[in-house]
């Protein structure tokens, strides 16, 4: 089940992209800064808005608005698709609920190659002290 974002969720502004590009990139705005209410969208079930606004994302801000750059490709159309793809690839990953973790405990082996390791860092850091150097 993909979830379609209406274009009125959507808000594009167009900028002028860093990087190479020879004089094009100091004429043509061809960077794309797309903008999603994750917050406020009327679109997003609730459990798929609270999974998104969960997540650590730098591109969230903390009114929970998503704010994607795209500025990979040279024309203006393609840096708009590419915006899109990643917004749609956002709320996707929104979309499937986190299998819970089954907590298990160690086995005999994972515990006794564990206390080895410990004896014998031990013994390592006890030959460095110092001893009767007088």
């Amino acid at each position: 089940m993909a979830i379609e974002i209406p274009e009125s969720e959507i808000v594009e502004r167009f900028v002028r992209a860093s990087g190479a590009g020879g004089q094009n990139v100091n004429k043509v705005a061809t960077a794309v800064e797309l903008r999603f209410d994750v917050a406020g969208s009327p679109t997003l079930p609730e459990p798929v808005r609270a999974r998104l606004l969960a997540r650590r994302d730098r591109r969230l801000t903390d009114e929970g608005v998503l704010v994607i750059q795209a500025q990979r490709f040279r024309t203006q159309e393609r840096n708009r698709q590419d915006a899109r793809e990643r917004l749609q690839a956002f709320v996707d990953a929104g979309l499937r609920a986190p299998v819970p973790r089954i907590a298990t405990r160690p086995t005999r082996g994972a515990k006794e190659r564990r206390l080895g390791e410990k004896r014998q860092r031990s013994t390592i850091k006890q030959s460095r002290t110092r001893r009767d150097w007088d």
